[in-house]
């Protein structure tokens, strides 16, 4: 029996259906002529599961959702979610921006279920080039099938990030979880007797505060190892913000590519530090414990974990620890291991078939256009969330993902079918008087101002 769609020949192909994705197929909706689909091989929308604590919340506030900031009208806004589910009062009455990560994760699942182009449990195979047409082998709810499209998306997400230093350790014996398992398996860490946390953003932060919450309860012994020099908190001033923009962009993405990547590294406080309010709870609950006596915990700063080995007759993990500062060597004893090390985009394997369809840069990266392609025939293959090297730290950002995904459909449909913004910030990243961004390597002159 042939499939459905065998004749079909859509305009785009979206794989995954994240936030990011998810949010360019709730745009797509209302277009008339784009016909798009969109794969994902998970059964339902589920957004980090395993970190779903119960207090946690979204960094953005809620109009960074999937639609309003591309369009305020959208029936697929998170305020329509709750008017729809009889909740927009009491989110009233709560009097904070900001939605718990729970609640975004149900409007999302909201969402999901509106959209006829999303296509859960359909897993993508492989794909092939042919003759102007992407080709897409997929294994769905009906068994396998091929479907046919222009356009790629790829928005197949990041996965969790296992340190060099753990390699091998993960599944060889002892407790040993990325955060992203943290409540599927919480259980099983509280029966251990020592628990170390090793990460230095809001996951690890989150993970520690909650552990710390009922530690006399359970009796063991809490670390949390960061390499960082501090616990350091997200910026997240006004004029910072202005540097989630298009301007900003702009800036970051005619620099140099060895500029960008030093750039990044010193950026990690924009985008991967820690609620300024929960450093508060976590420093007010120390000190509420160590009332009534010594809490056996540690933090250890300027930490780097340097290998992990584990002592399946003692039961323990050995941490072997280096100092950045002062240069010593030391080791930590554990029965658990938490790593809240981050998320790192992994590229799928199913675009083995189409690598010559591909753009890279010299170290093997998606070479990817300000208007985010990365084909070699511009308006092809589009990327989400695996541009950080290109776009800078507003890639995972929620709140940039409507605007990215207006300039998608700009380059998709030949036409601005969402307003895009170009000129938002109050201030100027690059020197006065520059299109481009100007430097020693570029020759610039002075400008007066």
């Amino acid at each position: 029996m042939s499939s459905p769609d065998a004749d079909r020949l859509f305009d785009v192909a979206g794989i995954g259906a994240g936030p990011f994705n998810l949010g360019l197929a709730a745009l797509s909706e209302p277009l008339e002529g784009l016909d798009c689909v969109f794969l994902e091989r998970r059964v339902s929308f589920d957004w980090h599961p395993g970190m779903m604590l119960e207090p946690a919340h979204l960094q953005v506030p809620f109009m960074a959702d999937l639609v309003t900031l591309a369009d305020p009208t959208s029936p697929f806004s998170f305020l329509n979610f709750l008017k729809q589910t009889g909740r927009l009062y009491r989110f009233y009455i709560r009097e904070n921006f900001y939605p718990l990560r729970t609640e975004y994760n149900q409007y999302c699942q909201w969402v999901a279920g509106e959209l006829a182009s999303v296509r859960f449990g359909t897993e993508v195979l492989d794909i092939r080039y042919d003759d102007g047409v992407y080709c897409l082998a997929v294994q769905g709810p009906d068994g396998p099938e091929v479907l046919r499209a222009r356009r790629l998306v790829l928005g197949t997400g990041t996965a969790p990030h296992i340190p060099d230093a753990c390699a091998g350790i993960v599944g060889e014996g002892g407790v040993v979880l990325h955060n992203a398992e943290y409540l599927l398996r919480k259980s099983e860490l509280q029966k251990q007797q020592s628990i170390t946390i090793v990460g230095s953003g809001q996951s690890a932060a989150e993970i520690y505060y909650e552990l710390l919450q009922e530690i006399d309860v359970h009796g063991y012994q809490l670390n949390w190892v960061t390499r960082s020099g501090r616990f350091f908190p997200l910026e997240y001033s006004k004029l910072t913000l202005e540097m989630t923009s298009p301007e900003y962009v702009d800036y970051f993405h005619d620099l140099p590519a060895d500029h960008r990547d030093r750039l990044i590294g010193t950026q990690k406080n924009l985008y991967k530090g820690i609620n300024s309010e929960l450093i508060d709870a976590i420093y007010d609950l120390l000190y509420t414990k160590n009332l009534s006596g010594i809490v056996d915990t540690r933090l250890l700063t300027h930490s780097a974990l340097e290998g992990v080995q584990w002592d399946s007759t003692a039961g323990i993990h050995r941490l072997h620890l280096r100092h950045e500062e002062q240069g010593h060597r030391y080791r930590l004893e554990t029965q658990a291991l938490v790593l809240a090390t981050g998320y790192k985009y992994q590229e799928p394997a199913f675009l083995s078939g189409i690598q010559d369809r591909i753009r890279r840069d010299s170290r093997g990266r998606f070479d990817v256009s300000r208007n985010y392609d990365t084909g070699i025939v511009p308006g092809e293959i589009f990327v989400q969330n695996a541009e950080l090297h290109t776009h800078g730290f507003a890639t995972p950002d929620l709140g940039m993902a409507a605007y990215r995904n207006s300039c998608i459909l700009r380059e998709i449909t030949g036409g601005e079918v969402y307003p895009v913004e170009r000129s938002i910030a109050f201030q100027q990243f690059g020197a006065p008087g520059q299109d481009a961004v100007p430097g020693p390597w570029a020759g610039a002159e002075q400008v007066t101002v």
